[in-house]
């Protein structure tokens, strides 16, 4: 069902009795989940943005706030690393997410996973959201969630400050087309989604384009740029060539995009690179917003296979119905209750011992039906001493 929730950019920290409140019931919520259910099913959780909205107002963040995903991302990753949970968190916000491939190699260590596989979902993640997927948001926060099974999630948020609202993304799979599981927030007013699957016609002729090289990308780029103003040319009379683009042109998708010594190194280093598949292309070195809008152009005016203006903008967020479980830190929907919270993360806490003791007392009763069975198979009867189990 479609639907989306408005993220204000809220200003000011997290006060820090509050944020220390939030950490241990989050720490305790991120327990138990772990204890019933493994530590992949919390980050599959992440991926869904309703599941992430939850978790993020449960602990005390205001249901409408910008700050959902940064608070919570960084609760999380404290946790993850005070405590061995079977999965950790990469990135973050701002300068901390230059830091993944760094603590991607660490990750990989402590679980035996591929450190480039990680590093490589990071990068194309980004990708997506800052190229492939043009909303008006720009990236400022990328976070990685691992989970010891090596399945991953990125949640990456974006800002438009000229409408003071933030988009969160959710991708929980490492291809091109339709990556995402969930992205939240208000609207985009306009929209090129070069990741969606109706942009795969689109894609490969992005792929023709750059296997051509600089000269003629510039050439099919001033072709693409006098159709958009209107005006005719040689390829108006060949079969097949811009007359029919035209037809199918919509202006008011493409900021104007004109040949530049900076767009055309970046042509040069796609092509250097010589991507065989989307997927290399979208992690190609020189790939950036600006060329992809480039290639969109080219590949609707020149070659009438137009790019996908859909907003890849899903999920329905109520998140106002968990955000009087602990109330919010800026008091909405009602102040912070800091007895309420503390209480909750008791009771999960000891939710949690008891879990974990009944796991330690079955491990016992197995233990001792080994050993009554072992020595009944060695004629002893069933009674007798015999070791204690550790």
């Amino acid at each position: 069902m479609p639907g989306y929730a408005d993220l204000p950019l809220h200003r000011g920290h997290v006060p820090r009795r509050v944020y220390a409140a939030m950490k241990r019931l989050a720490k305790a919520i991120s327990m138990y989940i772990v204890e019933v259910h493994g530590p992949e099913a919390l980050v599959r959780g992440l991926a869904d943005p309703v599941w992430f909205q939850a978790f993020n107002n449960v602990i005390g963040m205001d249901w409408d706030s910008s700050g959902s995903t940064t608070v919570l991302t960084a609760v999380l990753k404290e946790v993850a690393s005070e405590e061995e949970l079977g999965f950790k968190i990469l990135g973050g916000k701002g300068s901390s997410m230059r830091a993944v491939p760094q603590e991607a190699e660490r990750v990989a260590d402590a679980y035996g996973l591929d450190a480039e596989r990680i590093t490589a979902f990071s990068r194309l993640a980004a990708r997506v959201d800052s190229s492939m997927v043009q909303d008006g948001y720009d990236l400022y926060h990328h976070a990685v969630a691992v989970a010891e099974t090596g399945f991953m999630v990125v949640v990456q948020q974006g800002m438009n400050t000229s409408r003071g609202l933030a988009r969160r993304y959710h991708i929980d799979k490492a291809t091109v087309e339709e990556p995402h599981s969930g992205v939240s927030g208000a609207p985009a007013a306009v929209t090129l989604n070069a990741a969606s699957r109706l942009s795969r016609g689109a894609r490969r002729v992005y792929l023709e384009i750059v296997s051509e090289g600089p000269r003629r990308f510039e050439r099919l780029l001033w072709e693409a740029y006098r159709a958009l103003r209107g005006q005719r040319s040689l390829l108006d009379y060949v079969a097949g060539g811009a007359g029919g683009g035209r037809a199918a042109r919509r202006p008011y998708l493409y900021k104007p995009v004109r040949p530049s010594r900076r767009l055309l190194r970046s042509v040069e280093e796609v092509y250097k690179f010589n991507p065989s598949s989307e997927l290399e292309l979208a992690l190609a070195p020189g790939l950036g917003p600006v060329l992809v809008r480039a290639l969109a152009l080219i590949a609707d005016l020149v070659y009438s296979t137009p790019t996908d203006t859909s907003d890849p903008l899903t999920h329905p967020l109520d998140p106002s119905l968990y955000a009087y479980a602990v109330g919010g830190k800026d008091g909405v929907p009602r102040r912070f209750d800091f007895k309420t919270a503390m209480l909750a993360a008791n009771l999960i806490e000891e939710a949690v011992r008891n879990a974990r003791l009944g796991e330690r007392e079955r491990e016992r009763a197995l233990y001792r039906l080994h050993r009554a069975l072992r020595r009944m198979l060695e004629g002893g009867g069933p009674g007798g001493g015999g070791d204690t189990p550790r």
